[in-house]
């Protein structure tokens, strides 16, 4: 984009000499929008999500025309019932509702199931959606392995970089994800080295001790404190965010994903810790989607 159009948006009413006004709609946080050289601020309004009955109604929309409505709707009625706790994204949901229905209308096809026995075809369906709970926001696998993998008895692994070339985890995700990962195989006290801009020339050799020759990958990720996270977050990522009730339910979101563990116990509400659960080569590809160089601030790789 020119980097006079957006400012000549936003300045149009004045431009124009009349009663105009712009509406911008995007799914991108206007800090990654906002030009350097300044221009007005807009209005910025937030939309609640969709509710599940909400959802519920839009999904059923799609249904196949082989199928009633009613058993499209239970089917959703199904899905939402495994998937809303964790995602309230339309287009992921939307995804998984094609990836999975042809698994679902099996014991139709088959004869073995009429539409009116919904208990047989939640039955059939309950595992495989249970397997998917891995893949929501991750789009590990294309849909055709995906389908493959459903008419296998053992589990596909993917190995290496390309079974995670496409993450759609939210822009802030991908840095508290990737701090998280810092914070597990860092140790603390180079945190000064990575993160502070005038920190002077430390030598790795002051670092270390006797227990910390052996590489911190071998050792596995360490525990760590949530103002650590924060602290590293606020440090990588490339604009200035607030600390806001947002920044933490994305926390929670990478729990709930399995992405990040919370360790520790429960009642710790003051300062709660977690371990990173994710692996090299999977944290390396998030960080290339967000052009940041993760190998440069890896105490190993120094």
């Amino acid at each position: 984009m020119d980097a006079n159009l957006l400012s000549g948006f936003l300045r149009l009413q004045e431009l124009v000499g009349g009663n105009v006004t712009v509406i911008f709609l995007s799914e991108i946080v206007w800090e990654k929008f906002r030009p350097n050289t300044g221009c007005f601020e807009p209005l910025i309004i937030c939309f609640p999500d969709y509710s599940k009955a909400e959802l519920q109604q839009i999904l059923s929309l799609d249904h196949h025309p082989e199928y009633s409505a009613d058993l499209y709707a239970s089917y959703i009625n199904i899905l939402l019932g495994v998937f809303y706790s964790v995602c309230r994204d339309l287009k992921e949901l939307r995804h998984l509702a094609a990836l999975n229905f042809t698994k679902f209308c099996e014991p139709l096809v088959k004869g073995e199931a009429k539409e009116s026995d919904t208990h047989r075809l939640w039955r059939n369906i309950e595992p495989h959606l249970k397997k998917a709970m891995q893949t929501v926001y991750l789009r590990e696998i294309s849909s055709s392995q995906w389908e493959e993998m459903q008419q296998k008895e053992g589990e596909l692994h993917l190995k290496g970089l390309s079974a995670h070339a496409h993450v759609e985890l939210p822009y802030y995700s991908k840095f508290l994800l990737i701090a998280a990962y810092l914070a597990s195989f860092n140790p603390a006290r180079a945190d000064k080295r990575f993160f502070l801009k005038h920190h002077g020339k430390i030598k790795k050799t002051n670092f270390l001790k006797k227990h910390e020759k052996t590489s911190n990958h071998l050792l596995g990720p360490k525990p760590f404190p949530l103002d650590r996270l924060l602290a590293i977050f606020y440090s990588i990522v490339d604009s200035r965010v607030a600390p806001t009730a947002n920044i933490f339910s994305q926390i929670s979101s990478l729990v709930v994903l399995q992405l990040l563990a919370l360790v520790g116990h429960d009642d710790q509400l003051n300062s709660p810790k977690y371990k990173c659960a994710v692996s090299f080569d999977f944290i390396r590809a998030i960080a290339r989607t967000v052009n940041f160089e993760i190998v440069k601030y890896l105490y190993d790789f120094l």
